[in-house]
């Protein structure tokens, strides 16, 4: 790309994978002129893997029919691989509601965009998961597990016991997976939005969890939220 764009030493590195050049040459055209490098693009998910492999990017774009493999289980392989670094995924999708994206979340991804997604909202989205927070409201994703999600009735938990939390963790997490923001949390609780940042720290690290998506998806998943 051009190189009058000044280079961002800080800025996350992204591989974008998508099955249309036309949609990897258009966003790798927004981030570069973002100063975000695009450090490759993949025309399938076999590709994703080994481009997040070979250059361990901070953010993979990922779309997810795409053929030879497809991006839900390029995402499965990339988050396992202990080869991939610290890399995190974006779905991309052309759907607001699609029961691949509620998998792909399950799998550890931390979010999606749609694929009409204005230029200013992807280079944030980026940043933004780079920082580790999750790109989804969690009121949306709360959408996406209620519409997608098996019944939480006869199944085992699928994660650590939600005992290792205090009191004041569950009712965080409570909270949290029913769509509130940091604000939202703190003036119920009537906290500071720093103690809640805190908590919420608190929360995935003890749980073992990447972004606050997993964290609501979590919620749904042992019971402790339940659909509306």
């Amino acid at each position: 790309m051009s190189g009058d764009v000044p280079r961002d030493e800080a800025a996350p590195r992204v591989v974008i994978a998508d099955d249309q050049a036309l949609v990897r040459s258009g966003f790798s055209m927004i981030l570069e002129a973002a100063g975000i490098p695009v450090v490759a693009e993949a025309a399938d998910g076999a590709q994703a893997v080994e481009a997040v492999l070979r250059h361990q990017p901070d953010v993979a774009l990922m779309d997810i029919r795409m053929p030879e493999m497809d991006g839900l289980e390029a995402t499965r392989r990339i988050l396992r691989a202990p080869g991939a670094g610290s890399c995190r995924v974006i779905i991309l999708t052309t759907f607001d509601l699609d029961q691949y994206v509620y998998a792909a979340l399950t799998a550890g991804a931390s979010g999606f965009l749609l694929k009409d997604v204005s230029p200013e909202q992807l280079v944030a989205a980026v940043r933004m998961v780079r920082a580790g927070d999750a790109l989804l409201a969690p009121s949306i994703t709360r959408r996406l597990i209620e519409r997608f999600a098996p019944p939480a009735d006869g199944r085992p938990a699928v994660h650590a016991d939600l005992s290792e939390l205090t009191p004041r963790e569950l009712e965080v997490l409570r909270l949290l997976a029913t769509g509130m923001n940091n604000a939202e949390l703190a003036g119920r609780l009537v906290l500071s939005e720093a103690t809640v940042k805190t908590h919420v720290a608190r929360i995935l690290a003890k749980l073992g969890l990447r972004d606050r998506v997993q964290a609501v998806v979590l919620a749904y998943e042992t019971g402790l939220v339940g659909p509306r």
